[in-house]
């Protein structure tokens, strides 16, 4: 793009000095070239959505940090970072991802940056303008991120969003970092839609008719479950279904024989990608037949990235959240 416009920079400027001197009057020539090319370049810059540059943001550390043009190339150093990268439309802008990026198919073709551990080194031979580091791991990964910095690339840290309101405001960030505004608009208006007609759907459901719902978040014999302040919780919210766990805080581990007092009318498990028969083992746990999930085989499993993940994603785990706990309510 940078070589096109210098192209056309050239060719205006020759064009200008051609007329200038086929001509005996060069100051109005003069003006009527300059005017020709502020036109130029405010077209140009509308099409390649610059105008929102030189740009600066205060990132989720406090740190300032302003980029003088859009990123052309672009390393995120977390899944929930790439999913609104792509989702902005920035697939040819990302070449780099961390080791744990899944989604879109399309993160398997760019280079892999590290997971837990980062390759500072490999980071910098991409060459990117931009860095999107997390706030979750960047106070593990300053030191990386910091020679980062010092190799004079741009680093923005994306705040921990812990419910769906939270999640706009990285995907506006996002959004405005990478000159991608309208866009991720676009993408918080369509998810806001969504989410209202699922509210709006979940008012027909009486407090009589609410369901407790525990969600497994981790396999036996270390259950993991979701308290408050975490996506299931705002997502149970949303839908009118309470959390069997309302009163733990974030993500706690939690024994069997509580689970059993609890007695949730639906379970949800969030790990049968990578463990075999998530549902079956729940059901058939000992002890657990007075649990009203189990006796009526309430028991279901929803992909962790759809309702844990901050992105435009988390519509989709909603609905899927939604039909399992209430299926005569949500069902399409």
């Amino acid at each position: 793009m940078k070589k096109l416009l210098s192209f056309l920079f050239v060719l205006i400027v020759s064009i200008g000095l051609l007329v200038g001197c086929g001509s005996g009057d060069s100051g109005d020539n003069d003006a009527s070239n300059k005017a020709k090319d502020e036109e130029t370049n405010t077209e140009q810059t509308e099409e390649t959505g610059q105008g929102d540059f030189p740009v600066t943001l205060t990132d989720a550390i406090d740190k300032e940090v302003t980029l003088e043009e859009k990123p052309e190339h672009i390393v995120s150093l977390i899944p929930s970072n790439t999913e609104i990268a792509f989702a902005l439309g920035l697939d040819e802008e990302v070449v780099g991802v961390s080791d744990h990026d899944n989604y879109p198919e399309a993160v398997q073709e760019k280079e892999k940056i590290g997971g837990m551990e980062l390759n500072i080194e490999k980071i910098i031979g991409l060459k990117p303008d931009l860095v999107l580091a997390h706030a979750s791991s960047a106070h593990n990964a300053e030191a990386g991120l910091q020679q980062l910095r010092d190799a004079g690339i741009s680093v923005f840290v994306v705040a921990d969003a812990q419910n769906v309101d939270q999640t706009y405001e990285s995907i506006q960030q996002i959004g405005e970092i990478t000159g991608t505004t309208e866009k991720a608009e676009e993408i918080v208006g369509n998810m806001k839609d969504e989410f209202a007609k699922l509210e709006e759907k979940a008012k027909t459901i009486s407090e009589e008719d609410r369901k407790s719902v525990f969600f497994e978040v981790s396999p036996a014999p270390e259950i993991f479950t979701a308290g408050k302040n975490t996506f299931f919780n705002n997502l149970l919210q949303i839908i009118h279904a309470e959390n069997a766990a309302k009163e733990q805080d974030g993500w706690v581990q939690i024994d069997p024989e509580s689970i059993v007092k609890l007695n949730p009318d639906v379970i949800v498990t969030t790990y049968g990608h990578y463990e075999e028969n998530a549902e079956e083992s729940v059901l058939s746990r000992d002890g657990w037949d007075s649990v009203t999930a189990i006796k009526n085989e309430a028991v279901y499993d929803i992909h962790s990235d759809l309702i844990s993940r901050p992105g435009p994603r988390l519509v989709e785990g909603a609905k899927e959240l939604a039909k399992v706990v209430y299926p005569d309510v949500f069902a399409e």
